[in-house]
């Protein structure tokens, strides 16, 4: 049997942990089904950061011929992309190879047009950012997308939910259960499910009038309910769902939302080029005084100079939001 190729193309930001998933996927594939046989390719797609951790591979030659299937690798946004790998690409995805974007692999897709108008599976920590970049590629919060010839994951452990999905459909679902045994991977998921951490683990704690209040905070950042609003809609007392926060989060409800908001209002500063104004207003603070003020008081500096100070830290910051005016 004729080996299928599979490239991995990463840039620097590579952690070993997000090849590595991906890898033994494949390797244990072939382990426990001899007759599977992959002819697996590393290129770096730019070159390594010196003394930095070396990943397996060597550099980008100018072409990517052969592949047929391509992913894309890297765990914090490219700022940008060379144009003869840019060019290289999609020659490549107009040769029929099936392409993929894996964890912050999805932004170099996006830049090419290769997900316009697909799904694709994008970390939380991008959501806003990548939303606003490319608007028209459909974003989602799924652990990971296979969309047509498309496949993206949003990072971490669902690096191995997509590989396994791989497996099952080019062999078979008993192939990719035996792998997952081998690799003693608890289940097999499914990539229509939500990324984030469920939100009882998040907060340490099971009690389900807790659970319900907080997803009502979650869900209504821009008009904030009240303390008694959200009681009501629980069906406990406010001063029961005081008592409720302060046993198991040690602070109040309004101070909790609060702080929901405003580390809202945060990721938004530092993934989008929406005004500070525009910002306060859309987590529920009522002008632009009171959004900076209680943006200062609770991270020790009002949000212009929050967001001006992330940027001049950060090359991708800089790249990606653009300067405010006024």
């Amino acid at each position: 049997m004729t080996a299928q190729r599979i490239g991995f193309l990463y840039w620097p930001s590579t952690r070993a942990l997000t090849l590595a998933l991906a890898e033994e996927a494949l390797r244990v594939a072939q382990k426990v089904h001899p007759e599977v046989t992959y002819e697996l390719l590393f290129l770096q797609a730019e070159p390594p950061v010196p003394g930095g951790w070396q990943l397996p591979g060597e550099a980008w030659n100018g072409r990517l011929e052969g592949c047929q299937k391509l992913f894309l690798l890297a765990d914090e946004p490219p700022s940008a992309l060379a144009p003869a790998l840019a060019t290289a690409l999609k020659q490549t995805v107009r040769a029929g190879c099936l392409v993929g974007g894996l964890s912050a692999g999805v932004y170099p897709l996006a830049q090419l047009g290769l997900l316009d108008g697909y799904r694709a599976a994008v970390h939380w920590r991008w959501q806003d950012d990548f939303a606003e970049r490319f608007p028209k590629v459909i974003a989602t919060s799924h652990l990971f997308d296979w969309d047509r010839d498309r496949m993206t994951a949003c990072g971490g452990l669902s690096v191995l939910d997509l590989l396994l999905a791989v497996l099952a459909r080019d062999h078979g679902a008993e192939l990719a259960g035996a792998v997952s045994e081998e690799l003693v991977v608890e289940r097999i998921r499914e990539g229509g499910e939500r990324q984030r951490i469920p939100l009882q683990n998040r907060l340490g704690s099971s009690h389900p009038k807790l659970t319900q209040a907080v997803l009502l905070m979650e869900a209504n950042i821009e008009e904030p309910l009240t303390t008694d609003e959200i009681a009501q809609h629980v069906c406990v007392s406010r001063r029961q769902l005081e008592r409720i926060f302060k046993q198991y989060l040690n602070r109040v409800p309004s101070q909790y939302y609060l702080e929901l908001r405003l580390n809202k209002a945060r990721q938004m500063l530092m993934q989008t080029s929406k005004s500070i104004i525009q910002i306060g207003l859309s987590c529920g603070f009522s002008s632009g005084p009171h959004f900076s003020s209680a943006y200062r008081n609770f991270f020790g500096a009002t949000p212009r100079e929050d967001r001006n100070q992330r940027r001049s830290s950060s090359p991708f910051e800089l790249s990606s939001v653009p300067a405010e005016r006024g």
